[in-house]
């Protein structure tokens, strides 16, 4: 194949639609998979810097979110045939990659030339399971899949060597794979993954080529819309939970970066100024804390951009002082993400948090009386927990909602992707319940491990959980603390979201057919 000059070569990176009745598959810029009955839709950051460093290198590209679109696949196919892209690039998750797997076979009928390339926490584990079971021409491995893309559009344009992070087959040369290259059975690596790319080099995401609007609205984390999303690092400093596939597969334990405060501080201005946002939530694993945090309040409060926009992201419970909770509100941060994940001790051990039960509530009381808003996300269904252990985490979430705590809260079922360390240890202790390949039950209709009373028993305490926080005292703060047209429709949305959750683990949902 003749090499394309790249102001010709046209990039595609989206999404395609996924029909189920089961909800709105949540997979963008997500690290736990689930399907929503009420929409959600979470911007989806390293595609968006992908597809805004690619155009930056003068590639041309379009962005194809058939979800956030909600197209149906013949309208999604039907705007590849009309784009004409030279390259596809799909993000995929464990509970859909077989279902992309058939995309890509329906896709490579269709258009027999389209380069297609897969990126995501599954591939990454299992490049050469995606080679074997789809016609698809490249795996990037690793969460730098914007900047690892650019390099093997660079190759295919220009010849440039590949740098490693990329799985192909062993026919395909249309690539330049230098000296590092290594091969097993019919495919070739590039190389191995090496994280170094530094993110102050990326150009702001471009807004409105990846069509920002589609996640501006339908996102529970937003009280003011329009509101966007950032990524300030890859991914989370702490690096450690065993159930987080992205600790060990996207980003590994020691590669954690960030951007500099003062680039991410820009970008806040760019939001506020050319698009009008009212809410920034950063969704970087874990916000940085420290002199990056000191530093990035500072630049927010003495430029007056605080009294122009709201600002939340991820934390950990133990991270903040008093005098961080107190700067931060003074910047104009709001919600504030906490992953409690359990209030029964040996689950933290097991998990890896580094947290003690002891030390959670007073961390979460200097958080709301500095200003803040605290939401925790709690996890039932561990192989581990009794049925007493799953109603202490209960109980221990209503009382962090009477005592106020805590202001909102999310209820999952654990679910070990391949990769984490969780999901080894499920193998090594026959903890599985279905097969650990049996991928389409990854999706949190149900859990996947063994746990000692009824699945029904567990749904039953998921909605409990959700539940919780609609307490007379809680509802009574809420109405009494509305200042605004924004909280109003701010708690009717709530409102929507809680019972849509209610449904998403109701018993009659459970492990339908998609």
């Amino acid at each position: 194949m003749a090499k394309q000059k790249a102001k010709k070569f046209k990039v595609a990176i989206g999404y395609p639609p996924i029909k189920s009745d089961k909800g709105v598959p949540l997979l963008s810029q997500n690290r736990q998979f689930q399907y929503f009955n009420s929409p959600t839709f979470i911007y989806p950051m390293v595609p968006a810097y992908a597809a805004s460093l690619a155009q930056s290198k003068g590639y041309d590209v379009v962005w194809m979110d058939g979800i956030a679109e909600r197209k149906t696949f013949n309208e999604w196919v039907t705007q590849i045939r009309k784009e004409k892209p030279d390259l596809l690039m799909i993000e995929a998750k464990t509970p859909v990659i077989k279902i992309y797997w058939e995309v890509v076979k329906k896709l490579k009928i269709k258009f027999p030339d389209l380069i297609i390339v897969m990126v995501g926490d599954h591939v990454t584990v299992l490049p050469i399971e995606t080679l074997e079971k789809c016609p698809v021409d490249y795996v990037i491995t690793g969460g730098d899949y914007d900047f690892v893309l650019c390099d093997l559009l660079d190759s295919i344009t220009s010849g440039n060597i590949m740098p490693g992070g990329v799985w192909g087959r062993e026919k395909n040369r249309l690539v330049n794979l230098g000296e590092n290259a290594t091969r097993v059975k019919k495919y070739w690596c590039s190389g191995p993954v090496e994280i170094k790319h530094e993110l102050d080099l990326l150009p702001f995401v471009d807004r409105d080529l990846t069509k920002w609007e589609l996640y501006a609205y339908e996102n529970g984390n937003y009280k003011y819309r329009p509101g966007t999303y950032m990524y300030s690092g890859r991914d989370c400093w702490w690096g450690k939970c065993t159930f987080c596939v992205w600790n060990f597969t996207l980003y590994p334990l020691g590669t954690y970066r960030r951007f500099s405060p003062e680039r991410l501080f820009e970008e806040v201005k760019h939001v506020v100024d050319n698009y009008g946002v009212k809410e920034i939530f950063d969704d970087a694993g874990t916000f940085s804390i420290g002199p990056h945090l000191r530093k990035f309040c500072e630049l927010m409060t003495e430029s007056g951009y605080n009294k122009k926009v709201v600002f939340s992201c991820n934390m950990r419970i133990n991270a903040l002082t008093k005098e961080d909770c107190e700067l931060m509100k003074k910047a104009n941060f709001r919600f504030i993400l906490y992953g409690l994940e359990s209030a029964n001790q040996e689950t933290l051990d097991r998990l890896d948090k580094g947290l003690k039960v002891e030390e959670i509530e007073s961390y979460l009381k200097t958080a709301k009386e500095a200003g803040l808003e605290p939401h925790i996300t709690v996890m039932l269904g561990y192989p581990w927990e009794t049925e007493e252990m799953a109603l202490n985490t209960i109980n221990f979430a209503k009382s962090l909602f009477k005592k106020g705590y805590v202001d909102t809260m999310q209820a999952t079922i654990t679910i070990p992707y391949p990769g984490a360390k969780l999901y080894e240890q499920c193998v090594e202790n026959d903890w599985f319940k279905v097969g650990p390949k049996d991928y389409e039950a990854f999706d949190m209709r149900g859990p996947v491990m063994k746990i000692p009373f009824s699945e029904e028993r567990l749904m039953e305490l998921t909605q409990a959980l959700y539940s919780s926080f609609f307490s007379p005292q809680y509802i009574f703060r809420k109405i009494k603390g509305i200042r605004s047209w924004d909280d109003v429709k701010y708690y009717l949305m709530s409102a929507k979201k809680f019972f849509g959750h209610l449904k998403d683990f109701s018993k009659k949902q459970g492990r339908k057919e998609g």
